[in-house]
Parts: structure tokens; sequence; C-alpha cells
């Protein structure tokens, strides 16, 4: 047996393409997940060095939203190299910023959760704040955030932008 397609699993998910889809889909998620998190993280621990600890909220901000773009372009040319099918009739600015709106749309879900989780429960848990450091807070958000924000983001381009069988 050569290759992934030529394998039992690979026979098997060809022949279930939704699924098939979706491993392909999660495949790239976890690829922009990594570019994400390590320039949200890299960007947020450098602000958070020159600004010190209580620049943190902010900092997530700035460092989730900077992670954020950088795997948005990731995603958009791996995501139709490997799991969408595009749309003969739109235009690739009009795909690119299509995109880029549902995109956007994710990052603010994404920025609401990652601020939810370390404001409001980081600040208002004791136990939290005694115990739990800002990275791991920040990764605990961000880990959760990720996986709503993946389902949004399947369906959105699914229904928006993907060529209809």
């Amino acid at each position: 047996m050569d290759g992934f397609n030529e394998s039992a699993l690979g026979k098997w998910l060809e022949g279930h393409k939704l699924l098939y889809q979706i491993f392909k889909f999660g495949i790239v998620g976890v690829v922009c997940f990594f570019i994400d998190y390590l320039v949200g993280l890299i960007a947020m621990n450098i602000i958070v060095a020159i600004f010190g600890k209580d620049s943190f909220e902010v900092a997530s901000l700035i460092g989730s939203a900077l992670g954020f773009i950088v795997s948005v372009i990731a995603n958009y040319v791996l995501s139709f190299k490997f799991v969408f099918e595009r749309k003969e009739d739109l235009d690739r600015k009009a795909e690119f910023v299509a995109f880029v709106i549902l995109s956007l749309i994710g990052m603010g879900i994404n920025s609401a959760i990652i601020y939810l989780g370390v404001s409001y429960f980081y600040k208002n848990i004791a136990w939290l704040n005694a115990h739990v450091g800002h990275n791991l807070m920040y990764t605990i958000s961000k880990i959760f955030a990720t996986a709503i924000v993946m389902v949004y983001n399947f369906i959105t381009r699914k229904i928006f932008l993907e060529k209809k069988d």
C-alpha cells in the first residue's frame, strides 16, 4: 500500500467525503492553531516584558489578534489548497474578502472568549489567580476559543465559500 490515500483509512475517508473534508480541515486547523498560538504567546510575552504584568489583559488581546491575523492568511492558503473546492464564479479577491470577513467574526468570538478567560475568570476566581499562571490561563482560554471558532469556521466556509455539488 502506497501513501495515505491507498491505506484502509484513506479509502474509508474518501468514501465519506464530508468526514474526509473535516479530517483535512482539522489538520489545517492544527497547523494554523500552532501558528496562531505561538505568534500570540510571543507577542503577549514581549508586551508583558516591556510594560509589566499589569498589562497582561491588553497584552493577551493584542497577542491574540496578531496570532489570529497571521494564522488567517495561512489558513486561507491551506484551506483552498487542501480542504475546500473553490466556486468558479467567485472572484479571488471577493473570495479573500469573504474569507477575511468570516475570519474577523471568528476573531471576535476568539478574542471575547480569551478576554473572558484571562480577565473575568482569572481575576475573579481566587484559586485560578493563586495557582494558575497567566501563560497557562491564556493557553486554557485559547484552546477553548479555538474549538468553538473551528466549528464556526468550517460551517461558514462550507456555506459561503465552497463550490456546491
